[in-house]
């Protein structure tokens, strides 16, 4: 993975985000890649992304979740979309996958549908999500920001990668989730800003309940913990709460002053303010939304690169749930044992 040189700072202008330079793109990649092919591309994109949250503005998290979820594992490659394959899971299957919300994958494929309709089978799944995440977080209040496009979709799935440390539980500490991030290619400030999506969207009671039994954490803010103890009260509660107590459905920097008043949800979020290496990101974007904002962007840049097939590498399928008819599968994935589901950063 070549990023070439550092990604440059972006100007800020009623809420829409411009880059003084391009930041460096994967080969095959391009700003303009449907230019000529599906020039309606971005507007439909944006109507239907539009229409969802003003139905339930709840999806933005959703979609954002999804996304991650998908790049992390296998990289940027609509795998996560895929359904089993005759006896073997699926990644949409594994555990950490499990809370992931339907509507999310309905809200892709309809959108895949109306985009065959105006261009043909040209646009992949694997764009569209890229697309979708990215309007979804202005339609919430976030930045607007480019997405580069030409990705491809995968052929296969890696349903093992999910429960095998791909993707970043809630129950990490810093040490682990630098780790984790490095290993993507994402630096410490890419990890605070991403962890910023946090912003928005819904947790699980399993996936805090390490904070609260069977004792509770100290860095929990007591207040806030007596609320969580109300949504969970017991350890095996099912139960969900939002990730900022702030603005909940607001795409801002809400979810750092959270931090900083130890009402972070998940470990993984308040180690944040907790360790010395991210504590002051935590602080500098707590005061300055739109610095927030710019590394969000950059990151979100970086993280939508991540190991995308292009050109021949990959398909542009017809149905964004299932590999087109005359593909051929190279590798099939070994069945995994299943821990308990637990949201997944």
């Amino acid at each position: 993975m070549l990023w070439g040189t550092a990604l440059t700072a972006i100007a800020r202008d009623d809420n829409i985000l411009s880059l003084k330079a391009e930041p460096p793109l994967v080969n095959g990649l391009s700003w303009t890649f449907y230019k000529r092919t599906c020039p309606k591309l971005e507007s439909i994109v944006q109507k239907r992304i539009a229409q969802y949250l003003k139905q339930d503005i709840t999806q933005a998290a959703g979609l954002l979740r999804l996304h991650f979820h998908d790049c992390f594992v296998q990289g940027c490659d609509a795998s996560i979309l895929l359904d089993a394959f005759p006896g073997k899971k699926s990644e949409k299957q594994a555990p950490p996958n499990l809370t992931l919300r339907a509507k999310a994958y309905e809200i892709i494929n309809d959108i895949k549908k109306r985009l065959d309709k105006a261009c043909g089978i040209l646009v992949s799944c694997a764009d569209i999500t890229s697309l979708a995440v990215r309007d979804s977080i202005r339609e919430v209040g976030g930045p607007e920001y480019r997405v580069p496009l030409g990705r491809r979709d995968s052929l296969n799935f890696a349903a093992e990668d999910v429960t095998k440390g791909s993707l970043p539980p809630p129950r990490f500490k810093v040490s682990q989730l630098i780790a984790a991030f490095a290993s993507k290619g994402l630096d410490v400030t890419d990890l605070v800003a991403l962890s910023g999506g946090h912003t928005i969207g819904i947790g699980h009671c399993s996936s805090f309940s390490n904070r609260l039994y069977p004792t509770q954490d100290a860095t929990l803010n007591k207040s806030y913990a007596k609320n969580l103890y109300g949504t969970c009260p017991a350890s095996s509660s099912d139960n969900t709460t939002v990730l900022d107590i702030r603005s909940p459905n607001a795409f801002d920097n809400k979810y750092y002053a959270d931090l900083m008043n130890r009402q972070g949800l998940f470990t993984s979020d308040q180690d944040l303010y907790t360790d010395s290496r991210t504590k002051s990101i935590v602080k500098d974007f707590a005061v300055d939304q739109n610095l927030f904002f710019q590394k969000f962007a950059v990151a979100m840049a970086k993280m939508s690169q991540l190991n995308v097939l292009t050109g021949s590498s990959g398909e542009i399928r017809s149905n964004c749930s299932a590999r087109n008819p005359i593909s051929s599968i190279t590798t099939l994935v070994e069945d995994v044992i299943d821990p308990p589901a637990l949201d997944v950063f």
